[in-house]
């Protein structure tokens, strides 16, 4: 393989993006398998750019030699009329994050839902799916929701404290997937619902720094379910800790960030990333943001 096979370029466009461990998750998985991997942060807030400006960051970066762009907030729907193409399962969920350059044209893809598609197979093998509760419908809620389904889960009960959008989120998974039945539910029937439910996934702000505690009354929460975060800043949430004291099995959000990584890094390179070592990789780098804070 030639050299200029061997090297590759991205980054990754948002807004407050500077902090993101993604960057150093993929170079160093590019470092150990023989690549030339750069991997740069491109910070719309430090740049002075609208979420908008995102097709004219797509044509530069064609003419600047980058083989890929991850994209996140404010981006991900915006990038979708710049694109030539579009994997179905990033179409229906109206929104890409990861975008490859390709003989000039840009393919999109959404790695938020196979990240925790991935995450849910390897941090709970062999997990019931029969029915799942679902604190949290937004953005990455409704990647959250797709992967439950893809991955065969046959009730989701989808909660937010915004009806509106919990309802239209519900029914446009429902028409995706008519074999489940996805209902939009409010907090209050938390306590009818999980005693139904084989596991739980929680997919709002709360745990994070910023926003500590729990999404629930933990006195819903039984040893026999399963309970899955996305949040992984802190990688120990309350929620993830509370649980595993209960005696549940836990998935913290790390493993979701671990699985987009990976997924984005096969989609770039065309090579398969070892999510173990990538995994061990971000331990060390959430470890050593703890210890700094």
């Amino acid at each position: 393989m030639s050299n200029r096979a061997e090297s590759f370029l991205v980054g990754l466009v948002g807004d407050g993006v500077m902090p993101s461990l993604t960057p150093y998750m993929h170079e160093r998985e590019g470092d150990v398998q023989g690549l030339r991997y750069l991997y740069r942060p491109i910070d719309l807030i430090e740049l002075g750019l609208p979420g908008q400006s995102v097709g004219e960051l797509l044509t530069g970066a064609w003419r600047l030699g980058f083989n890929g762009l991850n994209i996140t907030h404010p981006c991900k729907q915006l990038v979708l009329e710049h694109l030539d193409e579009v994997s179905p399962d990033a179409r229906r969920l109206g929104a890409v994050n990861t975008v490859v350059i390709r003989d000039g044209r840009f393919i999109g893809h959404n790695t938020d839902f196979s990240g925790f598609a991935a995450a849910l197979a390897s941090g709970l093998p062999g997990a019931k799916l029969d029915r799942v509760v679902q604190l949290g419908a937004g953005g990455a809620g409704s990647a959250v929701a797709y992967a439950l389904l893809t991955a065969g889960v046959r009730e989701l009960d989808l909660v937010d404290t915004d009806a509106a959008r919990c309802a239209a989120r519900a029914a446009e998974l429902a028409g995706f997937f008519p074999g489940s039945e996805v209902t939009a539910r409010t907090t209050a029937e938390l306590p009818r619902l999980m005693p139904l439910a084989d596991g739980l996934v929680h997919c709002t702000p709360v745990g994070m720094a910023a926003h500590p505690g729990v999404p629930l009354d933990m006195s819903l929460v039984e040893p026999r379910h399963w309970v899955a975060d996305i949040v992984y800043r802190p990688i120990e949430t309350e929620l993830v800790r509370e649980a595993r004291a209960k005696g549940c099995d836990v998935l913290d959000g790390g493993r979701m960030a671990v699985g987009q990584a990976a997924d984005a890094f096969r989609i770039f390179t065309g090579r398969e990333a070892d999510a173990d070592r990538m995994r061990a990789h971000f331990l060390e780098l959430v470890a050593a943001e703890e210890v700094a804070a």
